[in-house]
């Protein structure tokens, strides 16, 4: 185990030593993230779209390298995941032939060969993920949309969930929970989203007017 410990964090590896350990970071912080009733994947997602042309050349870059305009966060884990095991390869092969590449060398060869697998991984995820650009919404769009609650009671503490149709009847399911002076709302309650703050929402107790008429997610459960 020692022998595998130095050889992780030999210097010349230790960049793609570096960029595995961020990799095993920004899946801690998603993890407790979304534990919490927050999601760094989101908030990555609604920060930068990388499916349309920009007058900045680094978003334009990335949007290349990014095709299909994958979510930001495993976009993120696609480059690091790339760097760092063609960085060890890079290194493992330069030690059988003569000896290890000095680490600005290899970390160069490394992003070099990582664009065009990245590129390749980025586009064979985008066909895999279903979208149509035409039917995007962004978040702020389901305020003021009638939900179910799927995950609650909904009240003052941790969030719940709630399943929310967008304009195109594409469903959500969104963090949510109660609205200050709003008592609990248990699984199955008919919520009216009100305001949202990042990406968790606040939800009331919809009006029976707005209620849909068709049947309910959890009458089917």
């Amino acid at each position: 185990m020692s022998a595998l410990l130095e050889h992780v964090m030999a210097p010349e590896v230790r960049p793609f030593a570096v960029a595995a350990a961020m990799i095993l970071i920004v899946g801690s912080i998603e993890v407790v993230s979304m534990l919490v009733g927050a999601s760094l994947s989101e908030m990555l997602g609604t920060s930068i779209d990388f499916s349309h042309p920009s007058d900045n050349g680094v978003i334009n870059a990335i949007s290349w390298v990014n095709v299909g305009g994958v979510p930001l966060l495993i976009f993120l884990l696609l480059a690091l995941g790339a760097f760092s095991i063609t960085g060890f390869l890079i290194q493992d092969i330069a030690r059988m032939v003569a000896g290890p590449l000095p680490a600005t060398v290899a970390s160069a060869g490394a992003v070099v060969v990582s664009v065009p697998l990245v590129r390749a991984a980025s586009g064979a995820i985008a066909r895999l993920i279903p979208k149509d650009e035409s039917y995007a919404v962004g978040l702020g769009d389901l305020v003021g949309r009638v939900g179910e609650v799927v995950i609650g009671p909904l009240d003052q503490g941790p969030p719940g969930r709630v399943s929310v149709a967008d304009i195109h009847g594409n469903r959500h399911f969104v963090w949510a929970v109660a609205a200050p002076a709003s008592g609990p709302l248990p699984q199955g309650t008919m919520v009216l989203l009100v305001d949202r703050d990042g990406t968790r929402f606040v939800a009331v107790k919809a009006d029976d007017e707005l209620k849909p008429s068709k049947p309910t997610l959890t009458s089917h459960l």
